[in-house]
């Protein structure tokens, strides 16, 4: 989360400062099952001592679990951060620097303060549960709980997925997807 925070402060002041943010990636030729999602996304983290961080940016989601990419941005459309994986590595490039994950994991810890499980949240925001595991429906049919985390999808008709995580620490993620 912090980190989430500091590259949207970064991004702003770069913004502020007539300073250059990511250069665009260009547009490649999308495989058959790939996906495109955009929006904006909200994260917030809340942990044991009651302190909560968070932060919100634009996103575009593409490609596919196995292989894909998250661009992150400002409210004013500066892309502060560009997440890409395949199936050996996953990498981080921001305008500072450019790291190395193992896996989609830790590149999403280190990029949203806490892991998010990416390979689900391609299906998530498509309203509909990840199939590669089991699932439970929530009481009110509004949603489902899969993973750890419960998707509230009360609100998806407007475009608006909720999932919260309730173990610590609480994670809460927003996403309100484009049409």
């Amino acid at each position: 989360m912090r980190l989430l925070a500091a590259l949207l402060l970064t991004g702003a002041s770069l913004l502020m400062a007539g300073c250059a943010s990511l250069a665009p990636k260009p547009a490649n030729i999308v495989a058959e099952g790939d996906v495109r999602i955009s929006g904006r996304l909200s994260v917030q983290v809340a942990g044991s001592s009651g302190r909560a961080s968070g932060g919100n940016a634009g996103f575009e989601l593409s490609g596919n679990p196995r292989a894909g990419q998250l661009e992150l941005s400002t409210p004013l459309g500066s892309l502060v951060a560009r997440a890409s994986w395949g199936p050996e590595i996953a990498t981080l490039q921001t305008p500072e620097a450019e790291r190395s994950f193992a896996d989609l994991d830790g590149l999403t810890r280190e990029l949203l303060g806490e892991a998010i499980p990416v390979a689900a949240l391609f299906d998530w925001l498509r309203g509909r549960p990840w199939p590669q595991v089991h699932n439970e429906p929530m009481a009110e049919g509004l949603g489902f709980s899969q993973l750890g985390w419960q998707i509230d999808l009360a609100r998806f008709q407007e475009g608006l997925i909720i999932a919260t995580r309730k173990a610590e620490p609480l994670v809460t993620l927003r996403a309100r997807v484009e049409p």
